[in-house]
C-alpha cells in the first residue's frame, strides 16, 4: 500500500507543469498558446529565453531524479524494478499531466533526472551524443532522438550492464521519446524543423502545432 502511494506520488511530482507555471508567473505567458505548444524546455526557450528555460531544466530534471533516489528508502521497498517503476511514473505524468489535460513535455529532461540517479556513466554517454548532434545540426530535437536511442547502448557499455532491466528499461524509455517527438521527425524530414537560434518567420508557429 505505501509503495503504491509513492508510485502514484512519483507520477504526480512528474506531472508537474514548471514550464507553464514559470511562463505564467514570470511572464504572464501561457506557453500552451505560444510556440509548438509543448511544455517543455525547448519550447520555453524559444519563446521566453533561457533565463525561463533554465529553471524549467532544474524542476525536470529532480522531477525524475527524486523518486529514483528517496522514493525507495522512503516507501522501504527494495530492488531494481521499484527504482525503474518510480523512474517510470515520473516520465509518465511529465508527458501525460493531470495538470493539463494529461499533457505535457516530451520527458527528454525527466528522463535525464532518473538516468542520473540509476546511471550517470549512461547518462554521460548520451548527454556527449544530444551535445554534439545539436552543436552539428542545431537541431534540439535531433538532438533529442539520438541520444535517446543511444541510451541504450551507453546502458551496455557501462559497469550497469549487468541489470538486465535496466537495458530493457532503456530501450522502453527511447521507444517513448523518439514516439514523442514524431512530429519533429516529420518535418526533419521535409526540411521544416526549427534549428536551434534560428530566427522564427511567423509561420513556424502554425508549422509546429501542426506536427505535435
Amino acid at each position: 500500500m505505501i509503495a503504491a502511494a509513492f508510485l502514484v506520488l512519483a507520477y504526480a511530482l512528474g506531472a508537474i507543469p514548471s514550464s507553464l507555471w514559470v511562463g505564467r508567473a514570470a511572464y504572464g505567458v501561457d506557453l500552451r498558446q505560444k510556440g509548438s505548444g509543448n511544455l517543455g524546455a525547448t519550447n520555453t526557450f524559444r519563446v521566453l529565453g533561457w533565463k525561463a528555460a533554465l529553471p524549467v531544466v532544474l524542476v525536470d530534471v529532480l522531477k525524475g531524479y527524486v523518486p529514483v533516489a528517496f522514493f525507495p528508502m522512503l516507501s522501504a521497498t527494495e530492488g531494481s524494478l521499484w527504482l525503474l517503476a518510480f523512474g517510470a511514473a515520473a516520465i509518465l505524468g511529465h508527458v501525460f499531466s493531470f495538470w493539463v489535460g494529461f499533457r505535457g513535455g516530451k520527458g527528454v529532461a525527466t528522463s535525464a533526472g532518473v538516468f542520473l540517479a540509476l546511471a550517470p556513466w549512461a547518462l554521460l554517454i548520451s548527454f556527449g551524443v544530444w551535445l554534439v548532434a545539436v552543436l552539428v545540426s542545431r537541431y534540439v530535437s535531433l538532438g533529442s532522438i539520438l541520444a535517446a536511442l543511444s541510451l541504450p547502448v551507453a546502458v551496455a557499455l557501462t559497469p550497469h550492464r549487468a541489470e538486465e532491466s535496466l537495458l530493457i528499461f532503456s530501450v522502453v524509455l527511447a521507444t517513448l521519446v523518439v514516439w514523442a517527438h514524431r512530429g519533429n521527425l516529420v518535418r526533419l524530414v521535409q526540411g521544416r524543423e526549427n534549428r536551434f537560434g534560428a530566427h522564427r518567420s511567423p509561420g513556424d508557429e502554425a508549422i509546429e502545432r501542426e506536427g505535435r
